[in-house]
């Protein structure tokens, strides 16, 4: 069988605590013979190729073989049984996490405290923090000690491997120094001697560093994994636009059905303002359909017999009657569901800085404390005093502030952002946004207002603006259409208050007509005029022409059997969209332009906020293809769009950032949501976003820096417990310190812009 033609599918792992994890998945699944499988951390899924009959169940056996689960994915719920509740709440790993992390809290603040602040050390305190300690040593950081003995089995060593020898060194030395030494007397106590003097460390217990590196990392992990938890959210907020009930006609018959029970060939009723159930084709009727929430077009489509509808698009006229023609996982909402999860699983692995250097950093460390050993027992000290000095370097190296250094920056970044209606995902996003190099933009709601706005009024030759506008407004306003909406607000904002129509009649497709103030008014296509003899002059004519040439929307206005003129509509740019273009460009972006929209409109807004490159006329699925395009040119990617069908592009770009004005899909597709729906909002997005990046490679720099300075000392013999907690403490006051610093990073936007 060719390759392309290999049954492929996916199973969801679990268990994986870093990328190196989804790693050794990967290189264990690909020297199956015949096996071709990609294995990503962020969504927890292996996407896997094999020769055809080959059973799943050899695939998951050797993962769990590797200290892993596997699952072959669950059969999807009918979206009417689909839960729509938070899905933090349903996931059992995310739960463990949340109970073990406030357990750690509660139980290692004392322990700490006691530890640190002599006042605090009554007579048998060194007891009580056992006692308090060893839940969140044994039962807190299980999920450590498991992962660290999964690396064992395979000659690895991570993250997890580095906080689980720190912290059972710490424990079990304390336990040592509390049975068998002199630490567990009535009345010791640590004093603030910083002192670097040698000791047998019998007299020493570091259970506050053991309960306080578990309890640290403990809550990294968890803000890290609910983040990441969040990443399906985009396929349930695309499942939930789609209609859950549907009026169907079976036998002349009207009644309700669920969606799910709808079938290809059946007739359904739409109604005004309901949505549309399937893709199909009308049947009967004529109405206008806003497809904005699909297609992120402004203008509503007008459609009638024989037209073709997409299921989630909205019916903003009158009745129609559809037969579906795809239902179920072949309607446009599901493969943009599907493009949607295959842009996301298709992201590059992204490995956490934490993990990258503590692959260096464990085996070192466990070599020194090795040598450190050895060294002691060859130079004729007591076993006691050489296992004090390598228990003592296992401690020291096990990094406090490492805890600290990726979610205090993230806190305080993610915090100030959603001061200025940034919105950060998660540590994964701040990687992509050095290396960005691209912004595409999507242009309705983006770069423009995404809603129609008169824009210009054009008067035969002896007809008064005003009147014109007065008559047509008053006429429009009875109309539900989004076009006749923009007219009559726009008439009502310059001539004030509109008069009743004392006869209003639609004309299905064409436009309306009625009676204002004793006048028969008409209002619409050139063809409904054009039928009561009623044509428009040369010279507004050509400037008619001239007008939908740029893509705008023309509306003729006659009445008392002439023509009078013209209404001119349009999705305007919005006021801020050319400073944020320039800003960009400052960041050494290059901006670019991609819309569905023609390649007249197109090109105009790119020139009027001074964007050169313009990607036009392009349908949803291709935006990905356009990402796709531009990122095999060795471009580094941010998409920026507000619409269902920008949902897919963002997931595939490097970076997403969605509008908050936008949808909910393209919101959860997204990296970054920019709240404010100011384009300058992701200038602000960027440079926040390099700012936490940079804060966080820091602080990672400095939580090893003190430890490693602090290496030689331990291996010398010469750390007491107070020292050790001190350096803890003062790296853990510095990541803190330097993380608070982005509470001062200002928007580009000035106050109240």
């Amino acid at each position: 069988m060719p390759a392309a033609q290999q049954p492929s599918f996916e199973l969801e792992i679990g268990g994986m605590t870093c990328a190196s994890c989804a790693n050794r998945i990967e290189r264990k699944l690909n020297k199956l013979d015949g096996v071709v499988a990609t294995v990503n951390y962020a969504t927890e899924k292996a996407k896997v190729t094999t020769p055809a009959g080959y059973d799943p169940a050899r695939l998951i056996d050797e993962i769990e073989k590797t200290g892993y689960t596997a699952a072959l994915p669950a059969v999807a719920e009918p979206s009417s049984a689909r839960p729509t509740g938070d899905a933090d709440e349903s996931d059992p790993e995310l739960q463990s996490l949340r109970i073990r992390l406030i357990g750690a809290v509660v139980l290692s603040v004392p322990v700490i405290a006691m530890a640190m602040i002599p006042a605090l050390q009554f007579e048998y305190w060194q007891w009580a923090s056992l006692t308090l300690a060893s839940p969140v040593v044994v039962w807190a950081a299980w999920p450590f000690h498991k992962a660290a003995w999964a690396n064992l089995r395979h000659g690895t060593a991570t993250m997890d491997t580095l906080i689980s020898m720190g912290t059972l060194s710490a424990y079990l030395w304390s336990l040592y120094a509390l049975f068998f030494g002199t630490a567990g007397m009535p009345g010791m106590t640590h004093t603030f001697e910083l002192t670097l003097e040698q000791s047998d460390g019998a007299s020493n217990i570091y259970l506050e560093v053991a309960s306080g590196v578990t309890t640290f990392i403990l809550a990294g992990r968890y803000f890290e994994k609910r983040s990441k938890r969040r990443a399906g959210a985009a396929l349930r907020a695309l499942l939930e636009l789609g209609a859950k009930d549907v009026s169907v006609l079976r036998d002349g018959v009207e009644s309700k059905i669920a969606v799910d029970d709808l079938a290809v060939g059946d007739e359904f009723v739409v109604r005004p303002g309901e949505k549309i159930a399937t893709d199909g084709v009308v049947v009967a009727g004529t109405t206008a359909v806003d497809a904005s929430m699909l297609t992120g077009e402004s203008v509503p489509v007008e459609v009638g017999v024989g037209d073709a509808v997409t299921g989630a698009t909205v019916n903003a006229g009158g009745r129609l009657v559809v037969r579906a023609v795809r239902v179920g996982a072949d309607t446009q909402l599901a493969q943009m569901a599907k493009l949607v999860e295959d842009a996301q699983s298709g992201k590059a692995h992204v490995q956490r800085l934490a993990d990258r250097i503590s692959g260096v950093f464990v085996p070192i460390v466990i070599g020194i404390a090795a040598i450190t050993l050895a060294a002691w027992l060859i130079a004729g000290y007591s076993a006691s005093a050489a296992f004090t000095a390598a228990v003592a370097v296992l401690v020291i190296a096990c990094p406090c502030a490492l805890g600290l250094a990726t979610p205090t920056a993230l806190l305080v970044g993610t915090g100030r952002g959603a001061q200025m209606g940034v919105l950060i995902k998660g540590p994964e996003v701040l990687e992509s946004t050095r290396k960005v190099d691209t912004v595409v933009l999507d242009k309705t709601g983006t770069v423009t207002t995404g809603k129609m706005t008169l824009v210009d009024v054009i008067t035969e030759s002896g007809t008064d603006r005003a009147e014109l506008l007065r008559l047509a407004g008053a006429l429009e306003n009875s109309s539900e259409h989004p076009i006749a909406q923009a007219i009559a607000k726009g008439a009502a904002a310059e001539v004030g208050a509109l008069p009743t129509p004392e006869d209003f009649a639609n004309v299905e497709g064409r436009g309306v007509q009625g009676i204002v103030d004793g006048s028969a008014v008409l209002v619409g296509r050139e063809s409904l005029l054009a039928d009561w003899s009623q044509h428009l002059g040369d010279e507004v004519a050509a400037a008619k022409a001239h007008a939908e040439s740029e893509g705008k929307t023309v509306v003729a206005v006659g009445w008392d059997g002439h023509a009078r003129g013209v209404l001119v509509v349009a999705d305007t740019v919005k006021p801020t969209s050319a400073a944020a273009i320039m800003q960009l460009k400052g960041l050494g972006l290059t901006p670019v332009l991609l819309t569905g929209d023609n390649a007249a409109v197109a090109e105009q807004i790119a020139a009027e906020v001074g964007i050169d490159t313009v990607f036009a006329e392009v349908l949803p699925a291709d935006k990905v293809d356009v990402i796709a395009r531009l990122q095999a040119d060795g471009k580094t990617v941010a998409m920026v769009g507000d619409g269902v069908n920008d949902a897919p592009a963002l997931a595939r770009a490097d970076l997403g950032l969605a509008m908050g004005t936008g949808t909910d899909v393209a919101i959860e597709a997204s990296d970054i949501t920019l709240v404010r729906g100011d384009l300058r909002s992701a200038v602000d997005a960027i440079r926040l976003s390099r700012k936490t990046l940079g804060t966080i490679k820091s602080n990672l720099f400095w939580a090893f820096a003190y430890n490693v300075a602090a290496i030689p000392i331990a291996a010398l013999g010469m750390l007491n417990p107070m020292l050790a907690g001190a350096a803890m403490a003062f790296s853990s006051v510095f990541v803190v310190t330097n993380s608070l610093r982005l509470r001062r990073f200002r928007s580009s936007i000035p106050a109240g812009g």
